[in-house]
């Protein structure tokens, strides 16, 4: 079991990266607004203010996705649906996916699950 993060620096992606779990059978995942730490150091401080040319000014905030997937196939599979989507994230302000193994989880139950109870 691995808990994917990815960080979506194209908030216009996340419907379709959603909507592509559902038909991988990953039916649970959190959306959380980010952003990144060269976009709030070129914010706040002067001295910073030499990466603001890395970023777009009108550039939206971040999406992280947090999703616990147990079969180690499916965490292939999105990883590969969310580079198909976003690109490959190989240039700076792109975003980032990894996973971390999880030992322990309580409270997860699919959305299938609870409709059957």
């Amino acid at each position: 079991m691995e808990m994917l993060i990815a960080v979506i620096d194209e908030p216009d992606h996340t419907e379709e990266i959603l909507a592509g779990f559902l038909e991988l059978g990953i039916t649970g995942a959190t959306l959380i607004g980010s952003e990144g730490m060269g976009r709030v150091l070129s914010q706040d401080g002067p001295v910073f203010a030499g990466l603001q040319s890395l970023i777009s000014r009108s550039r939206p905030r971040n999406q992280t996705l947090f999703s616990v997937i147990e079969d180690s196939d499916k965490v292939d599979q999105a990883i590969e649906l969310i580079e198909r989507v976003c690109g490959r994230f190989t240039s700076p302000s792109t975003g980032i996916v990894f996973t971390v193994p999880v030992n322990r989880v309580v409270g997860l139950a699919t959305r299938l699950e609870e409709a059957g109870d």
